[in-house]
């Protein structure tokens, strides 16, 4: 985790990024299913690369997502044994939490916390006071077992259903679940309509307010946009980073056509732009490139 005072990072002699690599968002909403050799195969792959966290499964119903369903067969598979990339899994509510935490190769269990009524029913079947409620169940879970809990503030800058949104909104959701003792919260483009303004309206007000957090973003987005919403981020004090190869994924759950993540390898060029250091293996990177293009097709 890399955390700073002051907000213009991009003006430091050493820029730091934090980057979050997720296969998981990639694969869930894809077509066919993807045989459990060939996701344990892809993901020790991405290991190889040094990204700092691999959301690499989930622990959710195999009814609403069955192409996870094989999470459980992933972990014992995965090689750990040379990486210092940690491993996060993605759950939906205490249940699958009490599940993950007794997996000793996951470090962080990630939350999907909507602003958006609707879809937190959508997504989880529950309200967004039931959801808090399991927030602090799952926090205590997590504190009782030596993991840390990743909320992601879905829905974070705007939702296409109509439900009550602005910037205050979502900054002040994100102290509400900071007094929960949670420290890394993600604000997530669930569906892909943030703007430039609102992302810089709300990283400039949370980075400086919440200085114990790590406060990521979680983009999904179409090839037009990326760079824009990474400028906006950054300039403001954002320094971690969600993302996949190919900009593949997008939450079933939301809407219909899915919308991309932001692709990693847009991410990486970004950073060499910005002269911004990778502790990348870029050899092992270009050959998960290749390995994605065999999978997801």
């Amino acid at each position: 985790m890399y955390t700073f005072a002051g907000q213009n990072l991009h003006t430091m002699s050493l820029n730091k990024i934090e980057l979050v690599e997720c296969p998981r968002d990639a694969m869930q909403g894809w077509k066919h299913f993807i045989p459990t050799e060939q996701k344990v195969a892809y993901l020790n792959q991405l290991l190889k690369v040094g990204f700092d966290v691999l959301d690499f499964g989930s622990f959710v119903s195999a009814k609403a997502i069955p192409q996870l369903a094989d999470t459980k067969d992933v972990i014992p598979q995965l090689d750990l044994s040379n990486t210092n990339t940690k491993l996060l899994a993605i759950i939906a509510n205490t249940r699958g939490a009490e599940e993950a935490v007794g997996y000793e190769q996951i470090k962080y269990l990630g939350f999907p916390f909507s602003i958006s009524e609707t879809f937190q029913m959508r997504n989880t079947n529950k309200t967004i006071a039931q959801s808090l409620a399991q927030v602090e169940e799952m926090q205590q879970l997590c504190l009782k077992n030596g993991k840390e809990l990743v909320i992601y503030i879905s829905m974070g800058f705007g939702n296409p259903y109509g439900d009550e949104y602005n910037a205050e909104i979502a900054i002040n959701w994100v102290g509400k679940i900071a007094q929960l003792g949670v420290k890394t919260i993600a604000m997530a483009d669930t569906v892909g309509i943030a703007k430039p303004d609102t992302i810089s309206y709300i990283f400039k007000h949370l980075v400086p307010e919440f200085k114990g957090l790590s406060i990521g973003a979680h983009f999904h987005s179409n090839p037009a946009s990326w760079q824009e919403k990474m400028d906006a981020a950054w300039d403001n004090g954002c320094v971690r980073f969600d993302s996949a190869l190919k900009g593949i994924g997008g939450c079933p759950m939301a809407e219909d056509e899915l919308v991309g993540n932001m692709a990693t390898e847009n991410v990486v060029s970004w950073c060499n732009m910005k002269d911004i250091p990778l502790q990348l293996n870029m050899e092992a990177f270009h050959e998960a490139m290749a390995m994605a293009s065999g999978i997801f097709v």
